[in-house]
């Protein structure tokens, strides 16, 4: 749950979790209702725990909001506010709302299946934590930037493990080549004063969230950060430098000094969502030379007069990162296509339903004819 380590969660009020007057004006309709805002701390299955003004309660959804609209809009994620009725004699609730998301943090699910997963939402901060181990890779640093441009939140990118990297100002320099105007703190949480950069972003009801595979040192760092071994933790295996994973839910945890964190699980697959808009501002070194391109619509390929390759083949632009901008352009145009079938699927499907209907009711007037 969300209490700081040493204190209990009635010191916790709306405006250390984060709420303000944006929320506030988002939440007039249901405070004229009578319900309470509360944030949510950890979402299990059908079972969400809050942080509301100086309690913490266990809540369900209502039916109404299960089987209203959009399900994944209406599904409460960690770090959502919500509106909930709360119980008259236990410390339970009813969530009957979710308040607009100002950022929210998702992807692809794995696999084959075209479907959204909310991660976690209303982020002020990400910090894209990569390990300067064996399991350093660049390519996948570029990947999450698009993920978190596309959140809305403020992208940090934490360098950590220094103590393991064999060669500190190559992993500096591979990372500015891709991390733009992007924050980013090489740090080694296991020593005393490792994570010093990172203590400045928690401020009083600003939420950060941790993102990256397994193994990079996530719940290392909330641990230092809270003073405490409250996170568990595991070694990475030996052989390949991989993490096993330990956090296994998402959780937002209010710090004794002010600031929330939200842990994450590692992610083995990272498959972006919506990320035309977002690929453009991770790769705008790219998107500045294409405004040269001869053509408009430039794909970067093989039209004449296109800038993007010509700064490739000068060595202006790494041909390494020319090729995975191709790569995840190619996959947010593929993913894209699947949305666009689904969606006129699901128009076919909705007008054979209005139409048996119709031809139901005149049935019906027909058969019901003297």
């Amino acid at each position: 749950m969300p209490r700081p380590p040493d204190d209990g969660v009635n010191m916790v009020d709306l405006e250390t979790l984060g709420w303000d007057l944006e929320c506030a004006e988002l939440f007039r309709t249901h405070a004229e209702q009578g319900l309470l805002a509360a944030r949510v701390a950890v979402a299990h299955n059908y079972l969400y725990q809050l942080a509301a003004a100086n309690r913490e309660l266990l809540a369900e959804v209502s039916g109404r909001l299960r089987h209203q609209g959009d399900i994944a809009e209406n599904t409460p994620v960690v770090g959502d506010w919500v509106a909930i009725k709360p119980s008259q004699t236990e410390q339970k609730a009813t969530i009957e709302a979710v308040l607009p998301r100002r950022t929210s943090f998702s992807r692809k699910v794995a696999g084959e299946t075209t479907r959204r997963q909310l991660v976690a939402a209303n982020i002020d901060t990400i910090f894209l934590v990569c390990g300067l181990d064996d399991d350093f890779n660049v390519r996948r640093i570029e990947r999450y930037l698009v993920a978190i441009r596309e959140s809305g939140a403020a992208p940090v990118i934490v360098l950590n493990k220094a103590d393991l990297c064999a060669d500190l100002e190559q992993a500096r320099a591979a990372t500015a080549a891709v991390a733009g105007d992007t924050p980013t703190h090489v740090v080694n949480c296991l020593a005393q004063d490792g994570i010093d950069p990172l203590k400045a972003y928690l401020t009083r009801g600003r939420t950060i969230a941790l993102i990256g595979s397994s193994g990079v040192g996530k719940s290392t760092i909330i641990n230092r950060l809270l003073g405490v071994d409250r996170q568990r933790t595991r070694t990475v295996r030996s052989k390949d430098g991989r993490g096993r994973h330990t956090t296994t839910q998402r959780e937002l945890i209010v710090m004794p000094g002010g600031g929330l964190l939200i842990d994450t699980p590692g992610m083995r697959e990272l498959q972006l969502w919506d990320s035309a808009q977002a690929l453009e501002e991770a790769f705008d070194d790219i998107d500045v030379l294409a405004a040269s391109c001869r053509f408009r619509d430039c794909s970067h390929g093989e039209e004449p007069g296109c800038a993007v390759r010509a700064a490739v083949d000068a060595d202006a632009l790494a041909r390494r990162r020319y090729d995975n901008y191709r790569a995840l352009k190619r996959e947010g145009a593929n993913l894209q296509a699947r949305r666009d079938e689904l969606a006129r699927s699901e128009e076919r499907r909705l007008t054979k339903t209005v139409h048996r209907s119709m031809r139901s009711v005149r049935h019906n007037r027909l058969t019901d004819k003297p």
